[in-house]
């Protein structure tokens, strides 16, 4: 059945929060007491997962009734700022957090320009109440003076005292999110075809590309096709926040795609198809729309033989990002090939830093920015290197040194030698003295060689001894007869080939 045609069923759906707020106010700590408290089917040991969206269950005090809540993280996946410039959202309501020690900071006001632009219902939660030096109502006076109107304070904005460290007021606010959910009245279809963002994006050296998705209407399930601009994926491989393979997911839920043909733009919309016929229309509307190629989703041409190299770029302005990303596109080879799976202008942060997992193998770049403190910290501790460059021909110079160097490299076989073996003196379990003479080439001492029968491979040995005329020699030349001891567990019979030969990577 087509599922346009199908009936709409509108439902209340969960909340997709965001936490933000100026750094060390407490939106770890807050997102950590959340996570470990209400985890939807807490596992032993916490969890395993670490990725940057998860589900909990607020149990309301009063009623009893349980409400589902998805938070979202955002730190270095700049996913607000793709929002703003794409007009679209991800999350349904913030919550800013302010620390009543420190009060407001810049990045308390930047974080609530973007929520007004961004026109999110907003709870401001007022952190770090069980410490001595707090300054509550000078606080919320700072606040009032940044245009952030509290109740009771000259505002509407709902507010609530709490400990992210001990927990104090937690439930309140949790309490607090479900009371504005249902003034919100968020809702979605079930019987439509998923639609949502893309949360972070990465390359796994074993899966390949993977994103992180949120659902923000109807359902996905396994055997559809999910796609982002010109990037595509089947769910043949989809996650729920726990890592857990599932088969369907509906609106709110975070889920991983395993698949994708390309690297997805961070924050960009998915839609969701049942055919790949649907799924190329849509790409090619996208492409025309954008002034680009069209693309084929059906013929899936994408070169899935090339290593990808990911790099992280980090710039003083765009126009360098620009210049960059062009110089990158002429670095060819036809075994690899870079791309820049997160950029940005600024300087580099522990956020930045945060999102490349142990053992990832992530080019990070710096151009005419530094980096921050506590990055470095966190790099020197995960074993990340940083290269910085000030000029563009440098960092391209370095670019093609590491594209040798990290490019797939072929093996080619190069016979160097073939000699036929006239006699069998000896032989024990896995040491044979042989007779021979060498046909083409030469042989060459403690070489690894192929034995040949009929012209197939029946196995090698290792050469570890090499006479002539009875003296030892290091190779034998083209017609000299030879005599040998080789170790091998194939028994080399009178009139086999031996084969030696070189090994060279290109």
């Amino acid at each position: 059945m087509n599922k346009e045609k199908e009936e709409k069923i509108i439902i209340e759906r969960p909340p997709v929060v965001v936490i933000m707020g100026h750094i060390d106010h407490g939106k770890s700590t807050l997102l950590d007491y959340i996570r470990k408290t209400n985890i939807v089917e807490k596992e032993v040991g916490g969890i395993t997962q670490n990725i940057s969206a998860y589900e909990v269950v607020h149990k309301d005090a009063d009623s009893g009734k349980e409400n589902k809540i998805t938070f979202i993280d955002t730190p270095g996946h700049e996913s607000f700022s793709k929002m703003r410039e794409r007009g679209c959202q991800i999350a349904d309501i913030a919550v800013l957090i302010v620390s009543a020690e420190d009060g407001v900071k810049p990045q308390t006001i930047e974080a609530w320009k973007t929520i007004v632009e961004n026109k999110i219902p907003c709870i401001v939660a007022i952190n770090k109440i069980d410490k001595e030096n707090t300054n509550i109502e000078k606080t919320k006076t700072e606040l009032a003076e940044n245009e952030i109107y509290l109740e009771n304070y000259g505002g509407k904005i709902p507010f609530v005292e709490i400990s992210a460290k001990i927990g104090t007021g937690i439930d309140d606010l949790l309490s607090l999110i479900n009371i504005m959910t249902e003034m919100e009245n968020f809702t979605g279809d079930k019987n439509e075809n998923a639609s949502g963002f893309v949360l972070e994006a990465n390359l796994d050296s074993k899966r390949g590309i993977q994103a992180i998705l949120v659902i923000k209407n109807g359902t996905l399930k396994k055997g559809m096709i999910v796609v982002i601009e010109d990037s595509f994926c089947s769910t043949n491989i989809m996650e729920n926040f726990k890592g857990i393979a599932i088969n369907e997911a509906i609106f709110s839920s975070p889920i991983r795609l395993v698949g994708f043909c390309k690297m997805p733009q961070i924050g960009a919309e998915f839609k969701s198809f049942i055919n790949k016929k649907d799924a190329g229309k849509y790409i090619e509307k996208w492409k025309k729309e954008k002034n680009l190629s069209i693309y084929d989703v059906s013929k899936e041409n994408i070169d899935k033989n090339k290593k990808i190299i990911p790099i992280i770029l980090k710039a003083d302005i765009s126009g360098s990002i620009e210049a960059i990303e062009k110089e990158i596109k002429k670095i060819e080879n036809e075994n690899a090939e870079f791309k820049i799976i997160q950029k940005g202008v600024g300087p580099i942060s522990e956020s930045d830093i945060k999102t490349i997992s142990g053992g990832e193998n992530i080019l990070v770049i710096a151009f005419n920015v530094k980096i921050d403190k506590s990055a470095i910290e966190l790099a020197e501790k995960r074993g990340i290197i940083i290269s910085f460059f000030d000029i563009i021909y440098k960092m391209t110079e370095w670019l093609e040194i590491e594209m040798e160097n990290r490019r797939p490299k072929i093996e080619t076989i190069e016979t160097t030698g073939n000699a036929k073996i006239l006699k069998v003196f000896s032989h024990t379990k896995e040491r044979q003295i042989v007779g021979g003479k060498v046909i083409k080439g030469r042989i060459i001492l403690e070489k690894i060689v192929k034995i040949m029968r009929r012209d197939f491979e029946i196995g090698r040995g290792k050469i570890i001894n090499l006479e002539k005329a009875k003296t030892k020699v290091k190779e034998v030349e083209e017609g000299i007869e030879f005599g040998m001891m080789i170790e091998s567990k194939i028994e080399i019979v009178e009139g086999d080939i031996i084969e030696s030969f070189n090994i060279t990577q290109k």
